[in-house]
């Protein structure tokens, strides 16, 4: 690629329409990590979060030993939450690798975004273990949609050697002080076919509010 070509995706990812910016950020993707990665470097840079969050997407689409050290960094140094969310995405594009920074992530945040993105991140992975954990600490949130998000991801161990503990978890949440916990509850019970999971719903579709009745009542359709 030409120098001239280079420079005017430089400006074109600065300019002021999105689909200005994604396109050079598409076509980015497609260049030599040696030509992207120091373009994107210098795009982090800029004050604009906007501008420093795309840097992160492109960093993503490169998955070199550099790219990895710079994203982990940003992970440490960055303030601004929506960068963060989407330099964990990002890392997550170098497969389990990132499993163990991303959970340290999680747990250094109390930020709704950041955690809710890493929650659904390991939604998307084969890590029992680590899905469980990062929910019990979802579990205990002040956020309550951070909450709702970890009770959903618990489902997805219903499934798995870890269900007992699942199901332990979701015995507590089913008698939940919140409603709308109870309520988040009885969605995420209604997949399974576990008998235990029959007894929490059934418990649930005698409960005082209307809303979690009706959740529940919806795994007797």
């Amino acid at each position: 690629m030409d120098k001239d070509r280079a420079l005017q995706i430089e400006i074109n990812l600065r300019s002021n329409r999105i689909d200005v910016r994604t396109s050079a950020l598409d076509e980015l993707a497609n260049l030599d990590p040696d030509i992207a990665i120091p373009i994107l470097e210098q795009l982090y840079q800029e004050k604009d979060f906007l501008l420093r969050r795309f840097a992160v997407m492109g960093l993503g689409n490169h998955r070199t030993e550099r790219s990895w050290e710079i994203l982990s960094d940003i992970l440490v140094a960055e303030q601004d939450h929506n960068v963060l969310s989407e330099a964990a995405n990002s890392l997550f594009e170098f497969g389990d690798r990132s499993i163990p920074i991303l959970k340290q992530l999680f747990t250094r945040s109390n930020h709704w975004l950041v955690r809710q993105t890493v929650i659904s991140i390991f939604v998307d992975t084969n890590n029992p273990d680590v899905l469980i954990d990062v929910s019990r600490l979802a579990l205990k949130d002040e956020d309550q949609t951070t909450k709702e998000t970890g009770i959903l991801a618990l489902s997805r161990l219903l499934n798995t050697p870890l269900k007992q503990q699942a199901i332990d978890l979701f015995t507590q949440l089913a008698r939940d002080n919140y409603w709308r916990t109870r309520w988040r509850t009885a969605i995420a019970l209604t997949a399974s076919c576990d008998p235990q999971v029959k007894q929490l719903l059934a418990q649930l579709q005698k409960d005082e509010h209307y809303r979690v009745v009706a959740a529940a009542l919806e795994e007797a359709k």
